[in-house]
């Protein structure tokens, strides 16, 4: 029971990492109520690609990553595709967690001992931190996981209890819904956690009742989570104005960065910044536990020895690089990794793998998916429109399509 709620926190803590502090920008311009239909679409279709991927690690042998599961299942294509997008993904992810985090040591730097701290400082000292937690293995990450998911529930809490009073109804009553589809690639990010589901698999001991129980679960806390999120920060902090949501769009911002210019309270802007860099490092932990594992089976590298402190190396120094010194990391990554990444990597490909699997190679085992090939039609449809949209909304079509800014 205990590694089940372990791996509960992991994959909530996985989703509720810069996706949180990101969606209220992300949705801003749409309003509650049409972010709030978004993402439920998106955490459904997410959680049901996470239990196509279990199907297919139940299929495999223990230690089989994406890259050999698409090699298997999809071919030469399959396993190329899988490559690019996963480390894309990934590193992009990585990047994004690392460069809110370092820039919240930063300001915590500033506020404790009155020194200007530069954001490669932070970053360094978030990946020193917390980067050399994945060398030290699987049961490491999930004792750390869940007592940092722990601490950002107890943060929540008290965010939530203080910021309820400094909800402005009104502020949720806005809604446009032409920009509602706007926020897709970012809440698929936002439930992106499937890049770990082959390292739950061996730590679970390859339990499929458990595993499925942990993913659903995991999922729906994250749901829950971000629901009460968006009505606070919603509520809280305006559309328009210097600190407003628009803004922190525009400069690629956390929200929280803009709380403390709206509320009355001491201490809710306090509260915000912890919850935040809880959110991070566990979204961060479980990310780059999924690309440590990744590469060690994709470059065949085994996970002791020099072979660990050369994968260690491989997820952290390009990371902390590229979350140090590009500017807009947090939110250009995040954005990018959702629209095009999770809706190939963690969308599409499942999909094809349990078709290629069930269908046509005779795997055989506990379908995690009911409705046979209809279902699978389903889900394989959303994906490959949402890329089509993405697509459009890279070509500045979405625009003119809704009607947007008219």
């Amino acid at each position: 029971m205990g590694k089940l709620i372990s791996a509960i926190f992991l994959v909530a803590g996985t989703c509720i990492g810069g996706g949180m502090l990101a969606l209220p920008v992300a949705t801003g311009l749409s309003g509650f109520l049409p972010s709030l239909a978004v993402m439920a679409l998106s955490w459904v279709m997410m959680t049901l690609t996470a239990l196509l991927l279990l199907e297919v690690s139940l299929w495999m042998e223990e230690g089989v990553h994406i890259i050999t599961m698409s090699s298997r299942l999809l071919g030469p294509i399959g396993r190329n595709v899988s490559w690019v997008l996963y480390l894309f993904i990934c590193y992009a992810s990585l990047v994004a967690y690392t460069a809110g985090g370092g820039v919240q040591i930063v300001n915590s730097i500033g506020s404790l001992f009155d020194v200007d701290a530069t954001k490669p400082l932070g970053c360094l000292i978030f990946m020193f931190l917390f980067g050399s937690v994945i060398y030290l293995g699987h049961n490491v990450v999930g004792r750390v996981n869940a007592i940092l998911f722990i601490a950002m529930i107890v943060a929540y809490v008290a965010l939530v209890g203080m910021g309820l009073d400094e909800v402005n109804p009104k502020n949720l009553e806005r809604a446009n819904w032409r920009y509602g589809l706007m926020a897709l690639p970012l809440l698929l990010t936002s439930f992106s956690f499937q890049t770990m589901v082959p390292s739950l698999t061996p730590y679970l001991k390859r339990n499929a009742a458990n595993l499925r129980s942990a993913i659903i679960w995991g999922t729906s806390l994250a749901f829950a989570v971000y629901l009460i999120w968006q009505a606070i920060i919603l509520g809280i902090v305006p559309l328009e104005g210097e600190a407003g949501l628009f803004q922190a769009l525009k400069t690629g911002e956390p929200a929280t960065q803009f709380i403390s210019s709206h509320v009355h309270g001491p201490y809710i802007a306090w509260v915000a910044e912890y919850f935040a860099f809880f959110a991070l490092v566990t979204s961060f932990l479980g990310i780059a536990l999924g690309l440590f594992d990744f590469l060690s089976d994709g470059l065949k590298i085994k996970e002791r020895g020099w072979g660990q402190v050369g994968l260690a190396l491989l997820v952290i120094v390009p990371t902390f690089f590229f979350a140090a010194y590009y500017e807009r990391a947090f939110i250009v990554a995040l954005d990018a990794s959702g629209g095009f990444g999770d809706s190939i990597l963690n969308g599409i490909i499942p999909c094809l793998m349990v078709w290629m699997g069930r269908y046509k190679l005779g795997y055989k085992g506990l379908k995690m998916v009911p409705g046979e090939k209809w279902s699978l039609s389903l889900i394989l449809a959303f994906y490959i429109i949402t890329v089509i949209f993405v697509i459009l909304m890279q070509m500045n079509l979405v625009n003119s399509i809704f009607n947007i800014g008219n």
